[in-house]
């Protein structure tokens, strides 16, 4: 808009001639008169920047010393709470405190991964020998060997981990390897 009526003024249209022909192409709801004459006073006063001025205004209360305050305190807990760490930074809001932990810092909260079952280095081991030894007698009896084969399921015992999916979020940076695993209960079936 500034730089139409900075072009119309050098061609010494009327301001009010610029207004009407703003409303005719954009609509009513464009720069008002007055905003108009303003600027084309300001053009015929020698200003050639359309753009506006930098403006003074409230100083950011994000400081580096506070981003890395606020890190210190992720770091030592990645259970936080964003209410946890505006308790220990009672300087700012609890929206700056979002912002610097999101923004800046750039952590995001992860949940634990839900895995069916625990396999250990022992249990693998033990598949992988079963599943060898299979392949030899197969090998050397054929399919009379496959007939002899009852199948089964397998009986697994675990523990009750008394905490939840949401309790084991954490927070990471997004280059952070993948989040924690928590293995499922399953139910027996009647």
């Amino acid at each position: 808009m500034r730089g139409v009526i900075r072009f119309l003024q050098a061609e010494n249209v009327r301001p009010s001639k610029i207004h009407r022909r703003h409303v005719a192409v954009y609509g009513e709801h464009v720069m008002n008169a007055a905003s108009v004459r303003k600027w084309c006073t300001m053009f015929t006063n020698g200003r050639t920047d359309i753009h506006d001025a930098e403006r003074s205004g409230r100083p950011s209360v994000i400081t580096d010393a506070l981003k890395q305050k606020v890190n210190r305190i992720i770091l030592e807990n990645r259970h936080f709470t964003i209410s946890e760490v505006y308790e220990q930074c009672p300087e700012v809001s609890r929206r700056v405190v979002y912002e610097i932990v999101t923004e800046y810092l750039q952590y995001r909260k992860i949940c634990a991964r839900w895995v069916p079952r625990m396999l250990t280095d022992a249990h693998k081991a033990a598949r992988m020998g079963a599943a060898l030894m299979f392949l030899e007698r197969y090998k050397r009896d054929g399919n009379a060997f496959l007939d002899q084969i009852v199948p089964g399921d397998e009986t697994w015992i675990s523990h009750n981990t008394p905490t939840s999916k949401r309790q084991t979020m954490d927070w990471h940076h997004a280059q952070s390897p993948k989040g924690p695993r928590k293995f499922k209960l399953h139910q027996p079936e009647n």
